[in-house]
């Protein structure tokens, strides 16, 4: 079972307790977007075997919105930080590149993404 950290609350919160929000750090597109941009925004989504971030919701919790970096293979998680930024932080990149050498975190497309090497 995934067991997560609320980064608001501090509670370790299994899966069944959350709430998946698909990818997180995608760049929102709207009223006066091109075709193109919303198409991508709407259907274009990561699917990595590897070092992936979501969003999730502590729906019986807090109900706040997080993020979580995590490995799709093995469900190992890296850690959790709030949903307010921009990318991951520099402990939690610094934590994937430490067991997975060669591991950047990039900006592929207009999209910030990171993936395995």
């Amino acid at each position: 079972m995934l067991i997560l950290h609320c980064p608001y609350c501090g509670v370790m919160a299994e899966e069944t307790e959350l709430h998946a929000g698909g990818e997180a750090h995608l760049k929102r597109f709207g009223p006066g977007s091109s075709d193109e941009e919303f198409e991508g925004y709407l259907f274009h989504r990561e699917n990595p075997k590897g070092v992936h971030f979501e969003r999730w919701r502590h729906v019986n919790g807090c109900g706040k919105w997080f993020h979580a970096a995590r490995c799709t293979n093995t469900l190992e998680v890296f850690g959790t930080y709030s949903a307010q930024v921009t990318a991951p932080p520099q402990e939690i990149q610094d934590k994937i590149s430490a067991k997975r050498p060669g591991w950047t975190w990039g900006t592929w497309g207009d999209d910030p993404k990171g993936r395995d090497q």
